[in-house]
């Protein structure tokens, strides 16, 4: 734990850094697209089977807002529409578009926007939303859902504090890239109309820190701002507190308090899409661990199968482990790299034997309470363990626990070795499952009461329509025995 933290926990954890110049990857065989976006938030495609595609191309179109577009990173022609591995906690498999790339790398022309100051803000967001560019960070939110608050944003945050262990590929971006990521903060600036921009990097970055300072020179509105190298302080919510002493209150969005945040990667994926017209068709990955033979950062086309970035890592060592997609804390453990890259894949970490963890068997929790002095949301994990393993699930949402991160502090400091996050994704999941069936069924019980009462509407009807009758006809029957008693 440290106590300078500027937020609530948090841990100073061995970085495990080697920032090394961004390489170009290969041409895969094959790309292989997830048609699963985030949550139950599916893509539909739109080519089928044997279709030719080209680079930049759309092959499968978002269902909704909290979906983006998926682009071919390449051209060739589709494979299969077809179940195959994913990036899942569950290593589940499910609908993948696969191309087999011609080794052409064809692609369609784009439409460059340099003058988007020109652009009304409906078009510059239909702009990103068309590019599918969506969180780069991990959480791959839709990031044209996220800038079209109707809130009125004072400040804008570029998220640069890549802190977590072994991840360097923002750091990398930055150095390679400093210009192209400040022209992306003005247009997000211009977007949102925010009178504050700030930049936020760590303090151990000083390279980085220096090429920013650079490309900010002649824009007097950004501002460069360094934090502590503390975990999690990428965090949304810790680093609006770390950079301005503001505490965004648990179940609301920094956007309700005035402020939006946007990781590097997110902010040139925007300088690429308006500036140049380029879906975000690839992503800087950092390929790390002893249990590769050399650390690389690597643009990757999304789509490319694990394997052959590690190739381009120089392979795999001897002593290998474990493969992780993410890092250390937040990452998701992989059974193949057959496995495709995705937009939220930041980093491949590949561990080996000397670097594994000491995997201890869980035992009963002894209630010490250091998962809640490390907690950055101030939760109560010990209670959300108790809540979620007896099903209480009402209790897990009033202790807050969808507040939880799932940075992994609580783990790495649990004496009694209790996957916790791992508990917490999984009562995540159950109350989600029974809040969506419980739609499910009021939806249906209003259907049948709405159903019920066009039946009995009919049924009024049916009977108002048969005493109109009666009523009709006695009348005439009446009028008939008058005529007949006249004389």
């Amino acid at each position: 734990m440290n106590k300078q933290a500027p937020f609530h926990g948090g841990l100073t954890l061995t970085a495990h850094k080697h920032v090394s110049p961004i390489i170009e990857s290969h041409l895969p065989k094959e790309l292989i697209y997830p048609l699963l976006q985030r949550a139950d938030n599916y893509a539909t495609p739109c080519i089928k089977q044997g279709d030719h595609v080209l680079k930049g191309q759309v092959i499968a179109q978002a269902n909704n807002s909290l979906c983006t577009p998926i682009h071919a990173a390449s051209s060739g022609t589709i494979k299969t529409i077809a179940p195959h591995m994913i990036a899942h906690p569950s290593n589940l498999e499910d609908d993948c578009i696969i191309i087999s790339t011609d080794g052409l790398d064809e692609s369609l022309p784009y439409s460059p926007c340099p003058n988007y100051q020109q652009e009304t803000r409906e078009q510059l967001l239909s702009k990103i939303q068309q590019a599918g560019i969506s969180g780069l960070g991990g959480a791959v939110f839709p990031t044209a859902n996220k800038l079209s608050t109707l809130k009125n944003i004072q400040t804008l945050i570029i998220n640069g504090a890549e802190c977590e262990p072994y991840i360097s590929c923002d750091e990398s971006l930055v150095l390679q890239q400093a210009e192209q990521i400040i022209q992306g903060t003005l247009i997000l600036q211009h977007l949102l109309q925010a009178e504050n921009c700030l930049i936020a990097i760590e303090d151990n970055m000083q390279q980085a820190a220096e090429a920013l300072q650079k490309a900010i020179r002649t824009h007097p509105s950004i501002q460069l701002k360094k934090v502590p190298s503390i975990y999690p302080i990428g965090g949304e919510k810790q680093l609006i507190q770390a950079l301005t002493g503001h505490k965004i209150p648990a179940q609301s969005l920094p956007a309700e308090q005035g402020f939006i945040c946007q990781n590097i990667g997110t902010t040139h994926a925007i300088y690429q899409a308006i500036i140049l017209g380029c879906p975000l068709t690839e992503r800087i990955i950092t390929v790390t661990g002893k249990g590769v033979v050399q650390t690389q950062n690597i643009r990757s086309r999304i789509g490319t199968p694990i394997k052959d970035l590690v190739k381009q890592a120089g392979g795999y060592n001897d002593s290998v482990k474990n493969l992780i997609m993410g890092g250390p804390m937040m990452g998701i453990a992989l059974s193949t790299d057959e496995i495709a890259v995705t937009k939220a894949s930041n980093c491949i970490l590949v561990t080996s034997i000397n670097e594994q963890s000491n995997h201890s068997p869980e035992m009963p929790c002894i209630r010490c309470g250091d998962c809640a002095s490390v907690c950055p949301a101030e939760l109560l994990p010990q209670q959300l363990l108790w809540y979620g393993r007896s099903k209480q699930l009402e209790q897990c949402q009033d202790h807050q626990l969808f507040s939880c991160i799932e940075c992994g502090c609580c783990d790495l400091v649990c004496p009694s070795h209790i996957p916790l996050v791992q508990q917490f994704r999984a009562t995540k999941s159950a109350i989600t499952l029974k809040n969506k069936h419980a739609a499910q069924a009021q939806l249906a019980k209003k259907r049948f009461q709405n159903q019920q009462k066009r039946r009995d509407k009919q049924e009024q009807e049916l009977l108002a329509k048969a005493e109109k009758r009666k009523a009709t006809i006695e009348k005439m029957k009446a009028a008939s025995l008058a005529r007949k008693k006249k004389p």
